[in-house]
C-alpha cells in the first residue's frame, strides 16, 4: 500500500534589525545560539514552531498523517530510510538502522538485512534485530491503519486476525543482527515501506496501546520529551545519539539545533502575525487563505518558498448505503464539484485536478471525465430518483478546508439534496470518519499525501477491499470491487516500469468512471519562517515534509 495518510493541508517578512533583535530576545531562539564562527550560520538553540492541527497520533505505530510523519522522520529510524534531501532525490529509499539494502532472492519474496551493531536507543537500551519484528507485531495488535503495509509477510494475515503466535515471516538473530524476513508473494513496493516509521524498530516491551502521551524512545537525532495533546509537544537532542548512533547512520544528519517546541495554535492568521514578529521560528501549515497572497508576494525567496507534494484532496461518497450506492448519483456529484472554484478557495494552495494520480507521480495521464456541468448533474440525479437525499458532509474545522467543505454542502444542495453540515476538530477529524460505528458517515473532506513515488501509495490503500476497517479506514468511501481491487494487488507485485505505469493510468480511469472519490486538487507545500531562519538550508522532503534537522539558525 503505498501509504494512506490522510494528512491535513498541513504543508509547511522581514522585520528591522532592532525588532527583531528584540523579539528574539523575547523568544529564546536564536539567543541561545552559538555561532559556529565560519559564515555558514549558528549551532544550538531552541527552535519555536506553530501548528494549526496536533498530530493524529505522535506513536510510530499509529501516526500518518502528515504532521505525524515529520515528527517521525528525526526520531524513529526504520531499517531502511528516505534520504534526508529535497525533491526527487528526497523519494529514494537508503539504509537506516540496516547495514545496507536489502539482499532480494526468491523472485522478490525474501528479503535478508543486518543490523548495525551497537546502536541504542535514547534511553540506553541496546536496539536487537528481534525488536523490528516485535515493532511489526505491534503494528498488527493496534489495528494501525499502517498495517497493510506488512500483511504480506508470512503469517501475518493469520496474526492480525489472533494477536497471537508472533510473524513466522520475520527471523532475526540477536547474536548476527540478522534479520530476514519472507513474503506470500513479491511485493513492488515492499522497501518503500520498510522505510517508513510505522516499521521502525522500537524497544520490545513498548505497550501495545498508544503512546502519544509518553512516546517510545528514539533511535535518531532527536527525542520527543513532552507530548499534550491539543496543545504542542518537544524534542531534545537523543543524548544516545553522539555517543553511539550518528557515526552509525551515516545517511541521518545530526541536525543543528538542541531543542525544538511545537504550539498548537488554531488561528493561522495568528501564526502568520508570529512568524513576521520573530516570536516563533516556523509555521508548519499553510498560512490563511486570506493573507497566502501577500505573505508569498511580501517573502518569497527570503522566509517564504513553494513545494509541489505527491497529494490529492478529494470528497469521498459512501458507497455502501444510499444514496452514493448509487454510480449514477456519484457521477452526478463529479460533474457539479467545479475544482476551478475549490482553487480560488485555496488561494492558490492547490491545482485543480480530476483524478487519483497527481502530476508528477508515475503513471498521470491527465484525465478530463466529468467537465464541470451542473445542468448534467442535475440531469443524472433526475434520472437515478435517489431514495434517500438527506445527507450529512463532514469536514473538519482547519481553513480552508472547512471553507471547501461548505462549497461542496451548497452544491450538493444545488443538484437536490437536503445538507446537513458536520465541521468537527481537525484534531481527530480522521479517527472519526475512519471509524464505521461513526452514524451519518455520507459524505465529506478528505485528503492524500503518498510516502513514496510509486502510484500504488493512493491506490492500495484508498480503494481496496484489504483497506477496509472498522477502525482507522483508510478507504474511507468504503469501496469494494473486487475486480478493481485484483488489479491493484497484482500491479503492487510488480517492479514500477513502462508497461506498469501505463496499467496505473488505465487504472485510473476506471476508478473514476466508478467515481467513489470526487479528487479536485493537488496541495503545493509553502515553508514559512521568520528572518533569524537560513531558508536556503530547509530541506523539504517530499514525503516528511521539512526536515527538523535542516533547520539551522543565521
Amino acid at each position: 500500500m503505498g501509504q494512506l495518510r490522510p494528512r491535513s493541508i498541513a504543508l509547511s517578512g522581514l522585520v528591522a534589525a532592532l525588532v527583531l533583535a528584540l523579539a528574539l530576545s523575547a523568544c529564546g531562539s536564536s539567543s541561545n545560539s552559538t555561532s559556529s564562527g565560519s559564515g555558514q550560520g549558528s549551532e544550538g538553540g531552541t527552535l519555536k514552531a506553530t501548528i494549526a492541527s496536533f498530530p493524529d497520533y505522535l506513536d510510530p505505530g499509529l501516526g500518518l498523517s502528515v504532521e505525524a510523519l515529520n515528527a517521525f522522520y528525526d526520531t524513529y529510524v526504520p531499517l531502511l530510510t528516505y534520504q534526508h534531501a529535497s525533491g526527487k532525490a528526497g523519494g529514494k529509499v537508503v539504509p537506516g538502522l540496516a547495514t545496507a539494502m536489502p539482499k532480494v532472492s526468491d523472485g522478490g519474496s525474501t528479503y535478508e538485512l543486518t543490523l548495525r551493531k551497537g546502536l541504542r536507543y535514547s534511553n540506553g537500551e541496546a536496539v536487537r534485530a528481534s525488536d523490528f519484528g516485535a515493532a511489526i507485531e505491534r503494528v498488527f495488535e493496534l489495528n494501525s491503519p499502517g498495517s497493510p503495509f506488512y500483511e504480506d509477510i508470512v503469517g501475518a494475515a493469520a496474526f492480525a486476525k489472533t494477536k497471537q503466535g508472533g510473524i513466522p515471516g520475520i527471523e532475526a538473530n540477536d547474536q548476527t543482527g540478522a534479520i530476514t524476513i519472507h513474503l506470500v508473494k513479491p511485493r513492488g513496493t515492499f522497501e518503500n515501506e520498510l522505510a517508513l516509521p510505522t516499521a521502525a524498530p522500537l524497544p520490545a516491551k513498548t505497550p501495545a496501546s498508544d503512546q502519544t502521551l509518553n512516546p517510545p524512545p528514539a533511535t535518531g537525532p532527536y527525542v520527543i520529551v513532552k507530548s499534550q495533546p491539543g496543545r504542542g509537544w518537544e524534542y531534545e537532542r537523543n543524548p544516545q545519539w553522539a555517543k553511539t548512533n550518528a557515526k552509525l547512520l551515516p545517511t541521518v544528519p545530526s541536525g543543528h539545533v538542541d531543542r525544538i517546541e511545537f504550539d498548537v495554535l488554531r488561528n493561522p492568521s495568528t501564526q502568520v502575525n508570529d512568524i513576521e514578529s520573530g516570536r516563533y521560528d516556523w509555521m508548519e501549515n499553510a498560512p490563511p487563505a486570506d493573507r497566502y497572497a501577500d505573505v508569498k508576494e511580501k517573502y518569497e525567496g527570503t522566509q517564504f518558498e513553494v513545494n509541489p507534494t505527491p497529494s490529492t484532496y478529494f470528497f469521498w461518497l459512501n458507497t455502501t448505503q444510499a444514496p452514493f450506492d448509487d454510480p449514477q448519483v456519484r457521477q452526478a456529484v463529479s460533474y457539479a464539484v467545479d475544482a476551478r472554484a475549490l482553487e480560488r478557495i485555496y488561494a492558490g494552495q492547490i491545482i485543480g485536478t480530476q483524478q487519483i494520480l497527481p502530476p508528477g507521480m508515475p503513471g498521470y495521464e491527465k484525465l478530463d471525465l466529468y467537465p464541470h456541468g451542473l445542468a448534467k448533474a442535475k440531469e443524472l440525479i433526475a434520472a437515478a430518483k435517489p431514495s434517500d437525499r438527506a445527507i450529512t458532509v463532514w469536514g473538519d474545522t482547519e481553513s480552508p478546508n472547512n471553507e471547501a467543505v461548505e462549497y461542496y454542502g451548497g452544491v450538493l444542495e444545488e443538484i437536490g439534496f437536503e445538507v446537513t453540515l458536520k465541521i468537527i476538530n481537525s484534531d481527530n477529524y480522521f479517527t472519526v470518519i475512519g471509524n464505521d460505528s461513526t452514524p451519518n458517515l455520507d459524505t465529506g473532506f478528505a485528503n492524500w499525501f503518498a510516502e513514496y513515488p510509486n502510484p500504488n501509495a493512493f491506490f492500495q490503500p484508498m480503494l481496496t477491499e484489504a483497506s477496509l476497517s472498522p477502525t482507522n479506514a483508510t478507504n474511507l468511501a468504503r469501496f469494494a470491487d473486487p475486480a478493481i481491487s485484483a488489479r491493484i494487488e497484482k500491479l503492487a507485485t510488480e517492479p514500477l516500469g513502462p508497461q506498469q505505469e501505463a496499467e496505473y493510468a488505465e487504472l485510473d480511469k476506471q476508478v473514476m468512471a466508478e467515481a467513489p472519490l470526487v479528487p479536485y486538487g493537488t496541495a503545493t507545500a509553502p515553508t514559512f519562517v521568520s528572518s533569524a531562519i537560513d531558508l536556503e538550508k530547509v530541506v523539504f522532503n517530499p514525503t516528511f515534509s521539512q526536515d527538523l534537522t535542516s533547520f539551522q539558525f543565521r
